[in-house]
């Protein structure tokens, strides 16, 4: 017997990120995954080793690689959409619960409550703070590459997108955006040579 789990997740390739907007930089839903995934890494060590707070690092980068893997069912719905009223997020959270049992259903069975865990299980609602404070920072650097090529359709998402940052009660947040975050202004010449 043949399982397709993994042949559906390769097609995350596919699903294009931002589609109401005018790209300079394409975007799809596997790269912003990978983002997603290296940025919730980092804020876990940040908060284990920063801030002394006990946690698997790991386990952030894992729900972050399929947090959006129901999108390979459902498309990227715009997030003027998505978010648009109450009844809109409920409803698509509940297109969103069965994309991933759909997905899950093309596992062996001995498999899938390993993969509920990081998609929507205990594991995934552990790491839900961080993973979505990952997900809005690949958003603003997304906004910010897309400004240094000079295209200004991203500077009101930029713009709002800071702010929520800003307003993130998350220390972890705070500490990316002061230190790691300026470093994306910069030119490949002004980040210098690894020696």
């Amino acid at each position: 017997m043949s399982y397709n789990f993994f042949a559906y997740l390769s097609r995350m390739r596919y699903i294009t990120r931002w589609s109401l907007m005018r790209n300079a930089l394409d975007e799809n839903i596997q790269e912003h995954s990978h983002m997603v995934a290296v940025l919730a890494h980092a804020l876990g060590v940040i908060r284990r080793d920063i801030f002394g707070i006990d946690c698997d690092p790991a386990e952030y980068a894992a729900v972050a690689l399929y947090h959006d893997c129901s999108e390979i069912l459902t498309g990227d719905l715009p997030t003027p959409i998505k978010y648009h009223s109450p009844e809109i997020r409920e409803a698509y959270a509940q297109i969103e619960q069965l994309a991933c049992d759909k997905l899950r259903s093309t596992l062996p069975e001995e498999l899938r409550s390993a993969f509920n865990d990081v998609m929507d299980g205990e594991t995934a609602a552990r790491c839900h703070d961080l993973v979505k404070a990952a997900d809005k920072l690949s958003a603003y650097i997304k906004c910010i590459e897309e400004r240094k090529t000079g295209n200004d359709e991203f500077l009101s998402a930029e713009k709002q997108t800071r702010a929520a940052l800003e307003q993130s009660e998350l220390p972890e947040v705070r500490y990316f955006l002061d230190n790691f975050i300026p470093a994306f202004e910069l030119t490949l010449d002004e980040l210098g040579t690894i020696e």
